[in-house]
């Protein structure tokens, strides 16, 4: 049959090209334009250094029809190198179409190439759109560095192996592995490497912690701001990502794991995350606050509280020196209360909840993103148990006890042993051992405890004894209040500022004179304690004020007293919301600001200055050399040592403690929180460019303990809340009156509900007013309680009412509580903690690597079958002779092989 009368298929017609009458004959015509296209064979054909990355529209494969380009190379993780014959199966394919497009052309066939790359997407043309108005929006947002834009590509990589040279992609020996990766095999090297005159000493850190060497770190790659446009990755980090002017754009997170590694990749990672996260809560927040300045005139229980006419006359606020008075007079606090006191609490507790549980979710996603595109999920176990060795502490401790137990001959069998041998899993110290370490954490960490519930306890003291005494004072009496209130939470933030420096130093004695085996198992108890600690000591004085103030103060004629005379202090008029909110704002402010600006900027200066005095007044011998320009290794060496990120995730842990412990009673939280978190991110970076020695760069999957604990701060969260919603806020209250005791289903006269009557009568002696100046003369006095008035057959008991209110603020703390976990859980469910189109691209990779080990190990036997083959064609010689020289050369391919691999081992 004629090829030209065959029907026309053709694959390659653009939708964006223009519809004229040359385009559409060009379109069904060869490139001369003369013969007419009948039939059209498709293939694809993968570049060299390519991923597969189908299933996603965020990570597209390129591929050409020919295959005629050259590599182009992306770059891998460290430790996970790029591979350089990845196409040898397309290679034969290539081989293959070559045979049968030959045949075609000899049956009279004419046939034309057409070079087209194009991108392999998931996802339709809106999801194309949106995706590309996303990006054109956010495209001044994003930090000008390599690796950002390429951040969705990936090359299928497979951990380096020098048994397995021949699987890798050299081309430049010096530059196969990066800075970070190469220093990374140094720290290795230093901590597998034993000192036979140190007591066979394993590695570097024992070697530092026995003062053998004073200090072990990689080297920065130049200095941040140098002069010139030579550039490299720290000076690149410091213009796009550590100054406080590029506060805007979005972290460049694969250049920062890239220099720094993996463990604090990911924590700039979660910050990013998390702040990002603050945006949703704070603008909710913003308008939960908004709504109670514009209703604030239409609240009614407030409204009553301000109305003179009303006349509620209040019993004393402390005996002899406090007179009557009206409850007009707290007007500004009711109004107040109302900002934060108000239906939408309750709706923004529950969406915080919600929220913290979408946070978590999400970075578990991003999370698992992350490892994939950083080749973190190939991660087995034994690499990672390989990077577990003893610490020093713990080296010296076991011999210390064989010692005691066996003498030197143990020791030196001890020392006489390799290294490696001594590098399991079994702890050499028994829980005897370990019990007088055990003892003095408990016994300490309970001390620690009492010692800021003492404190909470002397500030209690001091906000007593402090209104007692200015209500003598007639200057004094009318802000009493105020100024027990300001001074008592500024004391608790220096207190807590003191402690939180204390309990971190103790928290690590602790850890120490436990001696973990492992800096894993250190860390983790390390974190334990400190949070503990810390927890207590920020949190004390905000759960005093939002449970157990003026919850046991007694009733009038029965005042329950902490000393003589001094009784224990009440709620304000509006309830104790508006001091928890004044608290929890001002510790939360100033921990961020004192502790950003005078212990994260200030100190480091001070330390920095103090050292670099103390090296120019050291006595030393005269350098010829001292005139030239610096060493970068000199240079690194003035710089603060790296303490780990532990400090950093404690920072943000309190934050978000802060942001969803006690939201119902400050919804502006998140907004001070993300205010702060915008400069933290900056100060972070700029103080490991700048200020600290470069980490090693450790590999880690993901932030370890941290995420525990913010998934227990989450749940807490949501029994705190309800409780601050059903016991510190009126909002229950005022639900029971407006639906059962209300007289037309309003609050009208709900100030008056919760007011009850006492006889002045009663008063105990001694403790009545003295020199009332009071307008009128008073009979019976009004107190906040549901109580049975004087004139009941149960006078001063809790009433029915009292007793309505409880049973509705459990019922609300049990529903609420149920229906946030039921709808967290909902939410945990319905977002998979794996994207899907990460694991289609797990499973597919896993499936390449599978296909290309086993065409490679097929070349290999091929190779290895040729020479036998050759040598069995050779001649018409005895079949002793062709048996004898073809073994060798069979063994001699391989063992090339071999040879030729190990010309790269010096890397």
């Amino acid at each position: 049959m004629d090829p030209e009368h065959l029907p026309v298929i053709n694959n390659y017609l653009d939708a964006n090209e223009p519809a004229s009458s040359e385009a559409r004959l060009s379109r069904m015509h060869f490139h001369d334009n003369q013969r007419k296209v009948d039939y059209v064979l498709a293939y694809h054909y993968r570049k060299r250094g390519a991923h597969l990355g189908h299933g996603s529209p965020g990570h597209s494969l390129a591929v050409i029809s020919n295959g005629e380009t050259g590599k182009e190379r992306h770059g891998g993780g460290p430790g996970d190198i790029e591979l350089g014959p990845l196409d040898a199966l397309e290679e034969e394919r290539r081989e293959q179409r070559d045979e049968f497009e030959h045949n075609l052309m000899a049956a009279g066939l004419e046939l034309e190439k057409d070079l087209e790359m194009y991108e392999i997407k998931a996802g339709g043309s809106i999801a194309k759109k949106f995706s590309a108005i996303l990006q054109t929006l956010s495209s001044p947002l994003q930090p000008r560095v390599p690796e950002h834009s390429n951040n969705r590509m990936k090359n299928l990589s497979y951990p380096f192996s020098r048994e397995k040279m021949y699987l890798y992609n050299i081309q430049e020996k010096d530059a196969f592995f990066d800075n970070a990766t190469r220093s990374r095999i140094v720290h290795e090297i230093l901590k597998r490497t034993a000192c036979s005159r140190a007591n066979n000493t394993m590695g570097i850190n024992s070697l530092i912690a026995n003062n053998i060497y004073e200090a072990a770190y990689p080297l920065h790659d130049g200095e941040y701001d140098s002069p010139g446009d030579d550039m490299n990755d720290r000076k690149l980090l410091y213009q796009e990502w550590a100054r406080y002017g590029v506060f805007y754009k979005f972290q460049p997170i694969d250049l920062i794991r890239k220099y720094f590694g993996e463990k604090i990749g990911l924590y700039f990672a979660w910050l990013g995350l998390y702040t990002s996260f603050l945006i949703p809560s704070s603008v909710i927040g913003v308008i939960v606050f908004l709504y109670g300045c514009a209703t604030i005139e239409e609240d009614i229980p407030s409204k009553e509280m301000c109305d003179h006419q009303n006349a509620f006359t209040m019993c004393p606020l402390c005996d002899k020196s406090c007179d009557y008075w009206n409850l007009s007079s707290a007007c500004g606090t009711a109004r107040a209360s109302h900002l934060f006191d108000n239906p939408a609490t309750v709706f923004f507790s529950i969406f915080m909840a919600l929220w913290a549980t979408m946070f978590l979710e999400n970075w578990k996603r991003l999370q698992m993103r992350l490892g994939y595109f950083w080749d973190l999920t190939g991660i087995e176990e034994e690499e990672e148990r390989s990077q577990e060795h003893s610490r020093p502490e713990y080296e010296t401790k076991v011999r210390e006890k064989l010692l005691k137990e066996s003498g030197k001959s143990a020791v030196q069998k001890l020392e006489a042993n390799s290294p490696e041998d001594d590098e399991d899993d079994e702890d050499k110290l028994t829980w005897k051992d370990r019990f007088p370490g055990y003892l003095m954490n408990s016994v300490s960490i309970l001390f620690m405890i009492a010692l800021t519930f003492s404190i909470v306890f002397g500030v209690i003291v001091y906000r007593i004894t402090t209104a007692a005494a200015l209500s003598l004072n007639k200057a004094t009496r009318s802000n009493v209040r105020v100024t027990v209130t300001a001074t008592a939470v500024i004391i608790n933030l220096v207190v807590i500022l003191i402690l939180d420096e204390i309990y971190g130093a103790v928290a690590k004695w602790l850890t120490k004179i436990e001696v973990p085996k492992t800096e894993q198992t250190f860390e983790e108890r390390l974190i334990l304690k400190a949070f503990l600690l810390k927890f207590v000591n920020a949190y004390s004085p905000i759960f005093y004020v939002a449970f157990f103030k003026g919850r046991f103060v007694g009733r009038p004629g029965s005042y329950v007293y902490v000393f003589d005379g001094y009784r224990m202090e009440e709620c304000a008029p509006g309830g104790c919301l508006m001091e928890l909110c004044i608290q929890l704002s001002i510790i939360m402010l100033g921990k961020q600001l004192i502790q950003n600006n005078i212990f994260e900027i200030g100190v480091p200066k001070l330390k920095k200055l103090f050292r670099k005095l103390k090296d120019e007044t050291e006595p030393g011998e005269s350098d010829p050399d001292h005139s030239k320009r610096p060493e970068q290794w000199d240079l690194d060496y003035s710089l603060e040592p790296y303490t780990g990120l532990t400090p950093e995730y404690m920072e943000m842990i309190i934050q978000f403690g802060f942001v969803t412990l006690f939201v119902a009673s400050f919804p502006l939280a998140p907004v001070f929180a993300l205010l702060n978190n915008v400069i933290e991110v900056r100060l972070d970076a700029k103080k490991f460019v700048t200020e600290l020695r470069r980490p090693d760069a450790v590999r880690t999957k993901d932030i370890g303990i941290w995420f525990d604990i913010l998934s227990g701060i989450g749940k807490f969260s949501v029994i705190i809340n309800a409780f601050v919603i059903a016991v510190t806020s009126d909002f229950i209250p005022r639900l029971v009156y407006q639906y059962s005791y209300s007289h037309n289903g309003t609050l009208h006269g709900f100030v008056n509900h919760t007011l009850s009557f006492f006889n002045v009568s009663q008063l105990k002696e001694g403790t009545q007013p003295e020199n009332s100046q009071f307008d009128q003369e008073v009979q019976f006095c009004r107190f906040k309680d549901y109580r049975e008035p004087p004139w009941a057959p149960n006078p001063y008991e809790f009433s029915k009412q009292y007793w309505s209110v409880l049973s509705a603020r459990l019922a609300f703390v049990i529903i609420f509580q149920n229906l946030v976990m039921f709808l967290s859980v909902l939410v945990d469910w319905m977002i998979p903690d794996i994207p899907t189109d990460i694991s289609d691209q797990i499973k597919k990779e896993k499936s390449l690597l599978v296909d290309f080990f086993l065409k490679e190990e097929h070349e290999k036997v091929k190779l290895a079958d040729e020479p036998a083959q050759r040598s069995q064609g050779g001649g018409n010689r005895s079949r002793r002779s062709r048996a004898a020289s073809s073994a060798p050369s069979g063994r001699s391919q391989p063992g090339s092989i071999a040879s030729s691999g190990s010309q790269h081992t010096n890397v």
